[in-house]
This record gives structure tokens, C-alpha cells and sequence, in this order.
């Protein structure tokens, strides 16, 4: 309620003050609202050691947004030493979760060898699993397709048959 400012006033230190509560007793959501804080300077001083210390909790328990904050924290050097294959490291955790936004953007980072070697069949197989939950992935999946041989159509398709989810651990607040 402080952090929207719904039913009353916005107040960031006040949300800070509740999300810290919260977190402190393992509460996944509230560690990465609180990472968000930090992270942004809201009600509190801007802090990315403590942004990712918070991050990287909420990211323990697989919580989707800890683990894309974390990546996001290394693919900009926030708080550690900038390290692309580490954040992509994070984001396929995302991923491999079943977050359909994050399959679609470690697919474009394949398709386009953003920060990452360039693999068409590893980005057709991320927009082919984020197609398969999001309609409007199909477009793009069919462009990256237009790049590839029948071959590596074939390889991407095996690969997203072949896909299983990550079960989440075990935490205490999903």
C-alpha cells in the first residue's frame, strides 16, 4: 500500500520499513521489493551491494524477479564486477522456470549474439517455448526460423520437445 500510494499516501521509507519485515522472515516477494529500493534509492539510500544482497535472496528461492534482478545486477556491473555470461547465467534460471518474457529475451540475445555467441537454435528454442505461451512470440520465432536451415529448425524444435521445466525449490513464501 505505501509503495503504490493506493488507499494511502505513496511513502518509500514506509514501504521499506514493511518490505524489510517481510523479507527478514524469508518472504521471496518482499526480498526483491525491498532489492528494488535499494537498488532504485526509494526510501532509502541507492545501494547496489544491498539491492543485490536482497536480490540474491529472493533468487535462492526461486523467485522469478530475484533471479532476472540478479542478472540484470551483473549484465550492469551494479554492486559486482560486470559479467555478461554470469547475468545470462541468471537469466536462463529465470527461464528454465517456465517465464515466458525471459525465454523470449535470451532469445532475441541468441538470435542477435547480444552479450552472448550467437545461436540460432538456441534462440529458436527459447521464442519457440515463449511461443507456446504467448501467441504473440510466433511472429518472431518464425523470423528467427527465416535465419536457419531446415536442419537447425529441426535441432531448435528437438531442443524445445525436449525442454522441461525447473521445479522451484522449496521456500518458505512462494
Amino acid at each position: 500500500m505505501y509503495y503504490w500510494g493506493r488507499v494511502i499516501r505513496k511513502d518509500y521509507a514506509e514501504a521499506a520499513r514493511w518490505y524489510r519485515k517481510a523479507a527478514e522472515h524469508g518472504n521471496a516477494e518482499a526480498q526483491y521489493a525491498l532489492g528494488a529500493l535499494y537498488q532504485d534509492g526509494q526510501g532509502v539510500p541507492q545501494d547496489y551491494d544491498e539491492a543485490m544482497r536482497w536480490f540474491r535472496m529472493a533468487a535462492e528461492q526461486d523467485y522469478s524477479e530475484g533471479l532476472v534482478s540478479v542478472g540484470h545486477m551483473y549484465e550492469h556491473g551494479l554492486g559486482v564486477p560486470q559479467d555478461h555470461e554470469e547475468a545470462t547465467r541468471w537469466f536462463k534460471k529465470s527461464a528454465d522456470l517456465g517465464d515466458s518474457d525471459i525465454q523470449f529475451f535470451l532469445a532475441i540475445r541468441y538470435a542477435q549474439g547480444r552479450e552472448v555467441k550467437q545461436d540460432l537454435v538456441q534462440a529458436y528454442m527459447w521464442m519457440n517455448l515463449a511461443a507456446s505461451v504467448k501467441e504473440a512470440y510466433i511472429e518472431k520465432r518464425d523470423e528467427i526460423a527465416s535465419l536457419m536451415t531446415p536442419a537447425q529448425i529441426a535441432d531448435g524444435q528437438r531442443l524445445a520437445r525436449e525442454w522441461k521445466p525447473r521445479a522451484k525449490r522449496n521456500s518458505p513464501n512462494k
